[in-house]
């Protein structure tokens, strides 16, 4: 018989989960999310007697997390990884869980308008909120935006869904909700405000003026490394805990959750879970994304190959921890709006954070989708620095590893599996081009992640092709060596 995950050897749901309210919706029970907006308000109901619970939906995909979590009654373990021990958590927060594809739309529906319901919130990835990452604005083309407006009774977007919850809800008479992303992407609040109206204007210009006048769209800053969830990760986690979970999720020690104070209908005291709740979250946003997300994309393009599997892996190479530490400094710091926040020391932890040897975060993995991450952590950097007349030598390298892995095979001649919303469109490029100077051009005139700026500044596509180059001529390893050299 299987054992209950309230015999775990773990901190353990103490609270009554029968107080618990479905208060929130959240749409994108991934790993990330279990492992930090889920602890925060699981803290909350243990040592503060909060009886927020979560309705966890998935759109598409993920149908087996779903059942896996529902088999368990909505309990799921998080594991906290460092060199010296782990540390186990159940968290008991989730009240029920639903797939749209399982459990049918109007079941999702029927959850987003209960009455008490305050906030939904989102990890869905920047891919899921179907915009173009160089204006921020809504792509009414894509896919499943363009399907959703044809049958906007039945949508499978986040937009979609989100619009006709709120339509349904304004119909019925009930007060609206807030809707939170917490997705790595800057200004994101403002973000699924755009893509929400937009989507909601192309269907009914009376109901997006109500949302406007009655929905808020908080921003966050999220922080905390969670590698995706391996085989060897939930047998870890059985180790410790001595119940299988499949549901389970393991992380580092470290989390940060910065939020725009901005609730129409209420929020958990989420400053008592050590959350930091603030009037403005755009500068703690571009430090994470420039700072973390920036170097961890550097690592992750030059790292994988240069035959790097892990992050922690890379750090053990001298060059390239000083040139992510440089990045990071040198390049990203200067770029930044944040008040007192001690930077120096930030970076220095992030290294030390990216060396903890039982994370295993994979390059592979944080290589995924850069179509949408390049604009925000690298590019809107380079902009700066281009405006400014500073050197940008390390974001340039990376934009050229990007390039260099995208081509889809690695110094060894394998072939790189590259996943990204804009595959076909880069898979073109590549196609369509010879190796060298005219890969970097085809790729640089990708304008929904370029922009149309970059590609008509001859010393920056220059400065990218002597980069690429080098990859090509020298491999990463020595590439990324003496770019480190050229710092000392």
């Amino acid at each position: 018989m299987e054992k209950s995950l309230l015999t775990a050897k773990a901190i353990l749901p103490a609270y009554n989960r029968n107080r618990l309210t479905t208060r929130i919706v959240h749409l994108g029970f991934g790993a990330f999310h279990r492992a930090h907006q889920g602890v925060y308000t699981d803290i909350l109901a243990a040592e503060h007697n909060s009886d927020w619970g979560y309705c966890e939906v998935n759109l598409i995909g993920g149908e087996q997390q779903i059942a896996d979590l529902n088999h368990q009654q909505c309990l799921y373990t998080v594991a906290e990884m460092s060199a010296d021990a782990w540390r186990a958590r159940v968290v008991g927060v989730v009240k029920t869980a639903l797939h749209a594809q399982v459990d049918g739309f109007a079941r999702v529906m029927e959850a987003l308008c209960e009455p008490q319901v305050a906030i939904v919130s989102l990890t869905i990835t920047e891919k899921g909120y179907c915009h173009a990452p160089a204006t921020g604005q809504l792509m009414l083309d894509n896919p499943l935006i363009a399907a959703d407006l044809k049958n906007p009774q039945q949508p499978k977007s986040a937009p979609g869904v989100i619009v006709a919850a709120l339509a349904a809800r304004r119909k019925m008479g009930l007060a609206p909700f807030s809707v939170m992303s917490c997705d790595n992407m800057p200004e994101n609040g403002h973000v699924t405000r755009n893509v929400v109206l937009a989507y909601a204007r192309a269907l009914d210009a009376d109901l997006a003026e109500w949302i406007a006048q009655n929905v808020t769209f908080p921003s966050t800053m999220v922080d905390r490394i969670v590698p995706a969830v391996t085989t060897e990760t939930l047998d870890k986690i059985e180790q410790l805990t001595g119940v299988r979970d499949p549901a389970g999720v393991a992380c580092e020690p470290f989390r940060q959750w910065v939020i725009e104070d901005n609730f129409v209908a209420g929020r958990p005291a989420w400053e008592k879970a050590g959350a930091e709740l603030v009037s403005d979250v755009v500068p703690f946003e571009e430090m994470k994304l420039r700072m973390l997300n920036g170097s961890h994309s550097f690592l992750a393009y030059l790292g994988y190959l240069a035959g790097y599997q892990h992050i922690n892996t890379c750090m053990e190479d001298e060059n390239f921890r000083r040139a992510a530490h440089a990045l990071m400094l040198k390049e990203q710091a200067p770029t930044l709006n944040v008040q007192d926040v001690d930077l120096a020391h930030y970076a220095r932890l992030l290294i030390e954070r990216y060396s903890n040897p039982a994370l295993r975060h994979r390059t592979w993995q944080i290589a995924m989708d850069g179509s949408q991450k390049l604009p925000q952590r690298w590019l809107d950097s380079i902009r700066w620095h281009r405006a400014n007349g500073s050197r940008h030598d390390l974001l340039t390298l990376g934009v050229a590893g990007w390039m260099r892995y995208v081509g889809g095979v690695d110094e060894q001649g394998e072939a790189i599996d590259v996943c990204d919303p804009l595959l076909d469109a880069i898979q073109q490029a590549v196609r369509n081009s010879e190796e060298g100077d005219a890969r970097v051009k085809a790729l640089l005139g990708l304008k929904a992640i370029f922009g149309d700026d970059l590609a008509t500044q001859p010393e920056f596509v220059a400065q990218v092709s002597e980069a690429y180059k080098l990859l090509l001529e020298k491999g990463a390893k020595t590439t990324v060596a003496q770019y480190a050299k050229a710092l000392s």
